[in-house]
């Protein structure tokens, strides 16, 4: 007879516990706002790292001018933790909400070029200009690239968006070191 009450109570227990959590979590639900139809994308500033790597990188580094306020910056990393390889990377949401980045480094092209392409290959010979500059269009299977390699530094912009997004971000970046 003792175990029958002791097992009607654990599940009544049970019961009432899932009842309290309900009410916790339906208050938390309607008091916490929740936007659903807000802007997921948070825009950074990136000055200060710009500043920093253009102070600090064996290159000049690239930085876009004269964007409209929709290119919001999204993510910003310099490193130059090894000084054969030092890296810069400002990620971006264009006009058109695609991803659009500028990558930067010292090291080897090749390799360089694999990763953060995620594997993009030359398209044949075919090349953009933009900024005066004379590009060569990679593309793969998540981005399409523009790439410039030059002595002591490779310089990518890539992205899911129309090339037209990424020559108008190459046709943005001014080259700048030591200030």
């Amino acid at each position: 007879m003792a175990a029958d009450k002791r097992g009607n109570k654990t599940v009544k227990d049970l019961v009432l516990s899932l009842m309290v959590l309900s009410v916790v979590v339906a208050v938390i639900y309607i008091f916490i706002p929740h936007d659903s139809k807000a802007d997921p994308v948070k825009p950074i500033s990136y000055s200060v790292e710009l500043g920093q790597a253009r102070r600090d990188a064996p290159y000049k580094v690239a930085g876009p001018e004269g964007l409209s306020a929709m290119w919001r910056a999204t993510s910003v990393q310099y490193n130059a933790v090894d000084p054969h390889k030092v890296t810069w990377h400002i990620g971006f949401v264009d006009p058109e909400q695609q991803y659009v980045a500028i990558e930067q480094s010292n090291g080897e092209p090749d390799p360089f070029i694999a990763e953060v392409t995620l594997d993009a290959h030359r398209d044949g010979t075919r090349t953009v200009t933009a900024g005066g500059l004379v590009w060569e269009h990679w593309t793969g299977k998540r981005y399409t690239a523009l790439v410039r390699k030059e002595p002591g530094v490779t310089t990518i912009v890539l992205g899911t968006g129309p090339e037209s997004q990424l020559t108008q971000m190459a046709a943005a970046l001014r080259e700048r070191s030591g200030q």
